[in-house]
C-alpha cells in the first residue's frame, strides 16, 4: 500500500523573506497588519507553518496580490540585444528584466546556460539546481537552435562541414560534435547543435570564412520561442514547457 507524499511546510517569515519579500521582521509586519491572506482570512502569526502545495500561490495574496512562484520555479525569457546573462557584469543584465522582488530571492534565479550580449532568444531561467544541471548537462544532449544572418553568402559545403564531426574551433583541439545546418536564403540559415562551447555558433563560421551579423536562438530541445513573448519579456514555465525541452511533447509555441 503507498503511503501518501509528504507535504512539505515551512514557516511563513522563512518563505516570503526567502521569496524577496523582505526580512522576517518585515513580513511579522506584514502580518501583524493583515496584510498576507491564506484562503480568505488574514494570517497574523508569521511563525505560522505552511504547507508548501503547488496551489499555495493562487491561495495566499501580500498586500492584496497573488503570492510570488514557489522555489523550483523555471522561466523561459526573450532575451533582447544588449543585456547580459551575468549578474555581476556591468551594464544591462537580464536579471534586471524581471521584477526587483525576484532578484532576492533565495536560491537565486540563474540562466541555464548564457547567451551572449548579442544574441537575441529563447533562454531558461530556475532556482532548480538539478533542473539547471540536467539540461546542460552533455548526456542530455538537448538541442539548441539559432537562426543566423551572416555577412557573405554560404558557398554550399558548409551543411557537409558541420555534419562531418570533424571541425574544429581555433584554439581548441577536439573537433565539435556534428551540427546541422538548413539554409534558408543565400545568408540566412538556421543550425542545430547539442554543445554549448564559447560562442559556438560564432566560431563555427568563422572556421569556414564567414561572419555571423545576427544570432537568434528559437528552440531549446522541442520548445519554440513562443510568438507571443516579446523581447524583454518572460513566463512561468510549465510542465509541458518542461518536457519539451527534453524532446517529448508538441513544439508548437
Amino acid at each position: 500500500m503507498t503511503g501518501k507524499a509528504k507535504v512539505v511546510s515551512v514557516r511563513l517569515d522563512r518563505l516570503l523573506a526567502n521569496l524577496g519579500y523582505g526580512s522576517r521582521r518585515e513580513i511579522q509586519m506584514l502580518a501583524r497588519a493583515g496584510k498576507v491572506v491564506l484562503d480568505g482570512a488574514p494570517l497574523h502569526d508569521a511563525d505560522r507553518r505552511i504547507a508548501l502545495d503547488p496551489d499555495l500561490p493562487a491561495r495566499l495574496t501580500v498586500t492584496g496580490k497573488p503570492l510570488d512562484p514557489l522555489p523550483g520555479v523555471a522561466l523561459m525569457l526573450h532575451k533582447p540585444l544588449g543585456v547580459t546573462c551575468s549578474h555581476k557584469e556591468a551594464g544591462p543584465l537580464v536579471y534586471g528584466l524581471l521584477p526587483p522582488r525576484w532578484r532576492q530571492r533565495e536560491p537565486a534565479l540563474s540562466t541555464i546556460g548564457r547567451l551572449d550580449k548579442e544574441t537575441s532568444g529563447l533562454l531558461l531561467l530556475t532556482d532548480d539546481g538539478a533542473l539547471l544541471h540536467r539540461v546542460i548537462s552533455p548526456k542530455a544532449s538537448v538541442s539548441k537552435r539559432y537562426q543566423v544572418t551572416l555577412d557573405r553568402p554560404l558557398r554550399g559545403d558548409e551543411g557537409a562541414i558541420f555534419a562531418s564531426g570533424t571541425l574544429m574551433l581555433d584554439g581548441e583541439e577536439k573537433p565539435l560534435l556534428p551540427v546541422t545546418l538548413e539554409v534558408h536564403e543565400p545568408t540566412r540559415a538556421a543550425v542545430t547543435l547539442t554543445e554549448g562551447r564559447y560562442h559556438q555558433v560564432r566560431r563555427m563560421f568563422a572556421a569556414i570564412g564567414n561572419h555571423v551579423t545576427a544570432l537568434h536562438r528559437d528552440r531549446i530541445g522541442a520548445l519554440d520561442l513562443p510568438a507571443d513573448l516579446e523581447p524583454g519579456q518572460y513566463r512561468v514555465m510549465g510542465e509541458g514547457d518542461l518536457a519539451r525541452v527534453f524532446g517529448s511533447g508538441s513544439s508548437d509555441p
